[in-house]
């Protein structure tokens, strides 16, 4: 039976750099080893746990039962024995220059970034942000090679990572002010019928909404379909196009007035908006820091898995 003193520490490296990537040419590539040694030292791993730890897919490695639950501890292993090996290393807000990698959507940034940026002014006026917008897929991988340092939103479809909760939010239709919906509404809630009559403007790079529309089979009621959020307040105002979006960014569409909030019979349209980070840098002194800064501005509730 393996224990301890009978894995070699590097087979640990080797399989996280494995479970991160999903691929074993990747992880021999980052690890500085050829592809034969990898896989060499892949099946002494394999040995040791009795486990086949992956299982080849189209384009790489599964991770089976088994590995899924070993990564977690592998990860928070290795986190804790880097932050044992950088201990003493200072780390000071008042004058690090350090770069933060953000993901944001166009909406988040919005969101997120004005109290953040205040925040950081004060404590660390030095500190460079730089927020765009990752492909969902690639989120997970970018968090655990260091190309991205925190992720932020309704992310679903994103695993493998440590996140917590920041707030509950719920998408909601706006029109403008004075649109013919609105005398259909009672105590602000939209009726499905009303609803079915709705033309919408979608935007293509929040695929949540149109999935909810298509739910609805409202879908071929989509007549625009934009790049951006930002693109919504003038469309909106000039015609009777309906959107569905986040209440809390709803709220603060200006001019103040000029829009009708709606409450509708929507499947799906509670979410949470978390923070995401990978166990990987968890320890890591500024990460950990700049995490503390993120929840205590924003948290609601926290969780891991």
């Amino acid at each position: 039976m393996a224990n301890i003193d009978t894995i070699d520490l590097n087979l640990l490296r080797l399989f996280d750099a494995v479970y991160r990537t999903r691929n074993v040419s990747r992880a021999a590539e980052e690890l500085g080893l050829s592809q034969p040694a990898t896989s060499q030292a892949l099946t002494r791993l394999r040995l040791l746990l009795r486990d086949p730890l992956f299982e080849r897919v189209a384009g790489g490695v599964r991770p089976t039962a088994r590995s899924e639950r070993l990564a977690h501890s592998v990860q928070a292993g290795l986190a804790l024995l880097e932050a044992g090996l950088t201990e003493g290393e200072s780390f000071d807000p008042a004058t690090t220059d350090a770069k933060l990698r953000l993901h944001l959507s166009d909406i988040g940034e919005g969101r997120f970034l004005p109290p953040l940026m205040t925040t950081f002014r004060e404590i660390a006026p030095n500190l460079r942000i730089t927020a765009r917008a990752w492909p969902h897929e690639a989120i997970s991988e970018a968090l655990d090679n260091g190309q991205l340092h925190f992720a932020l939103g309704f992310l679903p479809t994103v695993g493998g990572t440590a996140h917590a909760e920041m707030l509950s939010d719920r998408y909601q239709v706006f029109v403008r002010a004075d649109h013919p919906v609105t005398r259909q509404v009672v105590d602000g809630a939209l009726s499905a019928e009303a609803i079915a009559k709705l033309d919408f403007v979608a935007v293509r790079s929040h695929a949540q909404t149109q999935r909810m529309l298509e739910m609805l089979h409202l879908d071929p009621r989509i007549r625009l379909v934009v790049s951006s959020f930002m693109a919504l307040p003038p469309i909106i105002r000039a015609t009777d196009l309906a959107v569905l979006m986040p209440r809390q960014i709803g709220l603060h569409l200006e001019p103040l007035g000029a829009f009708a909030l709606l409450e509708p019979a929507l499947p799906q349209r509670d979410f949470s908006v978390a923070l995401h980070w990978s166990r990987r840098h968890a320890q890591n002194a500024m990460l950990r820091w700049a995490r503390e800064v993120i929840l205590d501005l924003f948290r609601t509730g926290e969780r891991s898995d």
